[in-house]
């Protein structure tokens, strides 16, 4: 009695296993029979692979992510195609033919050409079809990606509906009699498929494809919504806003003023939204920016900024920036107050930023002032890292020049006299609304990061408005007014429209400095090219100017060459300059003196020494330059010819340098690098100040720490460059109401600078 079950357990069991050879025979029977029966008669060959081509006929995706790539790899497509080359099968990374980065991928790499965010950043330099068919195409995949998704969760959906109906005990009793009584297995399958098609029926496809166009349409809502979001977040980062402004109502009317009130599709972001998952995608989006400018740093090298200055506190603090042909980038900041004037500490704090970006990578650290231990601590580092150059900045340099002459006499009474001027127009509210009636508006003082450049700005200023000024001070509504009759006024009516010196001797001083201030201007970008290889001749070219504006006579030019040789001679000039000069094609080989100048030619072998550690690349270094000193093999070909003054001294290189690597290399590296410093790119000082304070917790300094990392960043990503402002414009920042031209704080002063 107690072993009567056992026997139907098994003979259950066996039941089971027939039904599935039955199920497995009816599946494969088709090609079994075509095997059999059709193959000989008909001889046409069987499938490659059955199994792939039931499901295919099924219609069921079968296709594996990575034999897409795997035809991208293949070396035909990989000659041929246009749009990218293979970088690394293995990895599956290619780089773009337009703008060169490298991508994981073939999806990324159309989202990177199409301009698609957020997984990759976009393509500058592609074509506009291409990106409007890369565009389409990613936008399509993506539709019919959202399609198959739903269509699953509907099949998983009615395939759970199938197996709860199976453990009910009425449907397992139904299951349990089937088998017993060993019914067809092909009554089964057909039941399970007249189930599914009954599951299938219930959902209308009018009703399938209006829920399947929500569910996209409300992706695409949802992506477009967090893009706009991280464009208000940018906006906010790179200009430094409190966040607490964008639950500001005017902020919000603003938003609702451009794109409409209520508004699903663009929602404003909150502050918790800005410090907390649009702060975090920026900087993964800087950090991938910041990855692709160090992947460069191999081939061009890099220049380490140094950005330093005394805040409000009496703190002293420095910006680390590295620049380069690829695009100069933030990487910390530092608070040195307590060790600026330690030698050894100053060392440690600079090898732990070169260790970081890699002793092989740095060609210079460009400093932004001579004064305390660091021209110690330069010396010492060159003699550690003998590879590395230790240069100021050549903008910070030029400064000082202005600044030696304007303490030169007769030009410090000049200077003096233009300051009368402007300090007596800014402290008078009613002389200033007379003085921009008759200026349109033109205003004749501004403030520059650069100090010294202040002063001859200002002076050139006043002289445009030379004209202006005279009629403005003879006019009657001037001589009508009360502040004409005082001392004050009738010195200032004297200077401006009397018979004194003040015009020709302003006109005097600026022959001798605008040079100056043309060359500060083209050596921080003005032509958009790094200025290493043209520093040497920009300055001789200065005095030749100066010279000339003076008409040969020694006794006008010869203070100003003694300020400029003063500067150059002691704090400016490098052995890196030198080499720079004559590894520039455009100027050796349209200056006869160049390579027999003593000081160019040993500054070159210093530098060659220093830099060229391994014996065997200095000795192929020196043979292959007298090959490009006298113009032999490709650098003397009529394309190299005409080439030299119209490419960049590093462009030339690339292209007619390949017969001496080693001299090719050495170059291109050279002149790759700046000769100024952080102070072109304007960066706001008050995020690093921040950074700096204590009183927080460790939650709240990681953040300001990444919004300063980002804001940077964001900032040098999209500095204007100076080769599209005016001279006149360079270095512009806002002015101090307090500053000695406009008035320095008088009581009645009320400049239109200070109001808005």
């Amino acid at each position: 009695m107690y072993f009567f079950p056992y026997p139907f357990i098994y003979i259950s069991k066996f039941i089971t296993s027939f039904e599935c050879l039955i199920v497995s025979s009816l599946l494969f029977f088709p090609w079994i029979y075509q095997a059999v029966i059709l193959l000989p008669q008909n001889h046409t060959p069987l499938p490659s692979n059955p199994l792939r081509a039931w499901f295919q006929d099924r219609e069921i995706g079968f296709r594996s992510r990575t034999f897409q790539f795997k035809r991208m790899a293949n070396p035909a497509v990989v000659t041929h195609d246009v749009h990218y080359t293979v970088v690394d099968i293995k990895k599956q990374r290619v780089s773009c033919n337009y703008c060169g980065k490298e991508i994981q991928g073939s999806s990324r790499l159309k989202e990177h050409l199409g301009g698609v965010p957020p997984d990759v950043l976009p393509c500058l330099e592609v074509p506009e079809d291409v990106k409007v068919q890369m565009k389409n195409d990613v936008m399509e995949r993506r539709k019919a990606y959202a399609n198959s998704k739903f269509l699953k969760s509907l099949q998983s959906h009615s395939l759970q509906k199938r197996k709860s109906s199976s453990n009910n005990p009425s449907n397992q009793k139904d299951n349990l009699q089937l088998s017993r009584t060993r019914k067809h297995c092909t009554t089964i399958v057909s039941g399970i498929r007249k189930k599914d098609e009954k599951a299938q029926s219930l959902i209308s496809p009018e009703k399938l494809n209006a829920q399947n166009t929500g569910m996209i349409e409300k992706q695409d809502e949802d992506k477009s919504s967090r893009k706009i979001q991280r464009c208000i977040g940018r906006f906010f980062f790179e200009n430094g806003i409190d966040f607490i402004a964008a639950s500001s109502p005017t902020f919000q009317e603003m938003i609702h003023a451009f794109v409409g009130r209520g508004s699903a599709l663009y929602k404003v972001p909150s502050c918790n939204d800005l410090k907390g998952w649009i702060l975090q995608e920026e900087l993964k989006a800087s950090q991938e920016y910041v990855r692709e400018v160090v992947h460069s740093w191999g081939s061009t090298g890099c220049s380490i900024l140094l950005d330093g200055w005394m805040d409000g506190k009496g703190r002293n603090l420095i910006n680390f920036l590295i620049d380069s042909p690829r695009g100069p980038i933030f990487m910390k900041s530092a608070d040195v107050s307590d060790i600026l004037g330690d030698v050894v500490a100053m060392i440690t704090l600079l090898t732990g930023v070169i260790e970081e970006v890699g002793v092989q990578n740095v060609v210079q650290i460009v400093s932004y002032t001579t004064l305390g231990s660091l021209s110690t601590v330069g010396k010492k580092l060159t003699e550690k890292y003998g590879t590395i150059s230790w240069t100021v900045c050549a903008s910070h340099c030029i400064g000082l020049i202005l600044e030696k002459i304007g303490l030169l006499d007769p030009w410090r009474g000049v200077l003096d006299k233009a300051k009368d001027i402007t300090k007596f127009i800014y402290t008078h509210e009613t002389v200033l609304k007379l003085m921009k009636k008759h200026t349109s508006g033109v205003e004749l003082v501004s403030s520059r990061r650069i100090r010294s450049l202040m002063p001859f700005l200002i002076l050139e200023r006043i002289g445009s408005q030379k004209n202006n000024l005279k009629i403005m001070f003879s006019s009657l509504e001037w001589k009508s007014s009360a502040l004409a009759s005082t001392a004050d006024g009738t010195h200032v009516t004297d200077l401006v429209t009397g018979v004194s010196s003040f015009w020709t001797e302003a006109q005097m001083l600026l022959k001798g400095s605008l040079p100056l201030i043309r060359a500060l201007h083209l050596i921080s970008g003005g032509d958009s090219k790094p200025q290493l290889g043209y520093i040497y001749e920009t300055m001789d070219q200065v005095k030749e100017t100066i010279k000339e504006e003076y008409g040969d006579e020694k006794t006008k030019y010869q203070p100003f060459w003694t300020a400029i040789d003063g500067i150059w001679n002691n704090q400016l000039h490098n052995p890196i300059h030198s080499a720079a000069c004559i590894l520039n094609p455009s100027l050796l080989y349209s200056s006869e003196d160049v390579d027999e100048d003593n000081e160019i030619k040993d500054g070159l072998s210093r530098c060659i020494e220093g830099m060229v550690k391994d014996n065997r690349a200095r000795y192929l270094i020196l043979l292959q330059l007298d090959d490009y000193l006298v113009a032999k093999g490709a650098f003397g070909e009529a394309v190299a010819t005409d080439q030299r003054t119209k490419l960049s001294p590093v462009k030339w290189w690339s292209l007619y340098g390949g017969q001496c690597p080693e001299l090719q290399s050495f170059a291109m590296r050279i002149l790759s690098q700046t000769c100024t410093g952080a102070s072109r790119y304007g960066l706001k000082r008050s995020l690093s100040e921040q950074l700096h304070m204590n009183g927080r917790n460790p939650v709240e300094q990681k953040q300001l720490t990444d919004l300063t990392f980002v804001h940077h960043n964001l900032r040098l990503q999209n500095a204007v460059s100076i080769s599209i402002t005016d001279y006149r414009d360079i270095f512009l920042e806002e002015m101090d109401p307090l500053d000695e031209w406009v008035g320095g704080g008088d009581v009645e002063r009320v400049s239109s600078l200070a109001k808005w």
